[in-house]
């Protein structure tokens, strides 16, 4: 691909990724992003991804998406393993299996969603009889049943985030500044117009005038656990919540996620942060002397059929649709966009 003057749409997880890509290979690269800096905002405001659990999760997903979507998800766990060693400084990530869990009363929901994880899924979940499930996750008490899910991943957002944007080497940044519009070949930013070789849209719900992307709302909190030894992401399978927990650097347990049809901005209500401790603590009895440090929310950009989409015309590029499922697609996404392009 010969050398190209490149404009960025958005800073979110895939404009750093594909600023990180295409700078690295020699081109110009300019972003824009209305955020103040490259920072993590926890207001409900900022980029999705960094609100997001870091699970890479192909095989769970398939409760709730598509065989296409677990097939780009076990691609980027690939992907993931060639950057992360190349963004200085690695940030978490681990390949050691997710657990799913189940109490009495719910094993009839859990056995309908095994059977469509095993039914697409390429690695079929294991069962784990409770000297298993203790040998693996000590921490882990109140659930009968359990399930492991071999190869799949987890990845810590704020740090590969940052670790992107730092070594984006040539990029340029330009934060407070809103696109307004994309065009083929254009960004508009208020009155001005910037004109490019090649433009790219990464705006998530941002670009909600030239597509019908929609925003839906994720809950979730932060817990301050000492020791609370938990190594694998957890999902307990419930009738009505997807709740999962997932261990962080420095103590912390990371717990999610409501799934709510809203573009609603404001702090995470009484019920979800009830609904999301009470079910947590069920499987894990160590919380229930942990402290919350944050309760945060998002809004995850959705198309219609919850699908991602990648559009390509001469001198522009979309990619959006990344729903729930951003860290466990975006690197996979990326490479088919660029190597359409290329």
């Amino acid at each position: 691909m010969a050398t190209l003057d490149i404009g960025i749409a958005g800073a979110g997880l895939l404009g750093r990724l594909l600023a990180w890509r295409l700078a690295r290979a020699g081109h110009r690269v300019t972003v824009f992003d209305p955020a103040a800096g490259p920072a993590p905002r926890f207001d409900g405001q900022g980029a999705a991804a960094f609100s997001a659990a870091g699970m890479l999760s192909p095989s769970a997903e398939l409760d709730n998406s598509s065989a296409e979507v677990a097939a780009l998800g076990w691609r980027s766990i690939a992907l993931w393993r060639e950057v992360v060693p190349r963004c200085g400084p690695p940030p978490a990530f681990a390949q050691r299996g997710s657990l799913l869990l189940a109490h009495r009363s719910d094993l009839g929901a859990a056995q309908r969603v095994l059977a469509r994880i095993d039914g697409a899924a390429t690695r079929r979940a294991q069962p784990l009889s409770s000297a298993q499930l203790t040998e693996l996750e000590p921490g882990l008490h109140g659930a009968p049943h359990a399930w492991l899910l071999p190869d799949e991943a987890q990845i810590d957002p704020i740090a590969t985030m940052q670790a992107l944007h730092d070594t984006a080497v040539g990029a340029t940044w330009r934060w407070g500044c809103a696109v307004d519009r994309v065009q083929p070949g254009a960004l508009t930013i208020g009155d001005a117009e910037r004109r490019f070789d090649l433009a790219i849209d990464v705006r998530g719900t941002g670009a909600h005038a030239d597509l019908p992307v929609r925003g839906v709302r994720g809950e979730t909190a932060w817990l301050h656990a000492p020791s609370h030894g938990l190594t694998r992401p957890v999902r307990l399978l419930h009738p009505r919540h997807r709740v999962y927990l997932v261990p962080r650097p420095d103590d912390i347990v990371f717990v999610g996620a409501s799934e709510i049809e809203s573009d609603d901005r404001s702090p995470v209500s009484l019920r979800s942060a009830v609904e999301l401790l009470s079910a947590a603590h069920s499987v894990m009895p160590a919380l229930a002397e942990a402290r919350v440090l944050r309760l945060d929310r998002n809004l995850r950009p959705a198309l219609p059929d919850n699908e991602p989409r990648i559009e390509r015309e001469p001198g522009l590029l979309r990619i959006n649709g990344l729903f729930r499922h951003g860290w466990l697609i975006a690197p996979a996404l990326v490479e088919d966009a660029l190597g359409a392009l290329a």
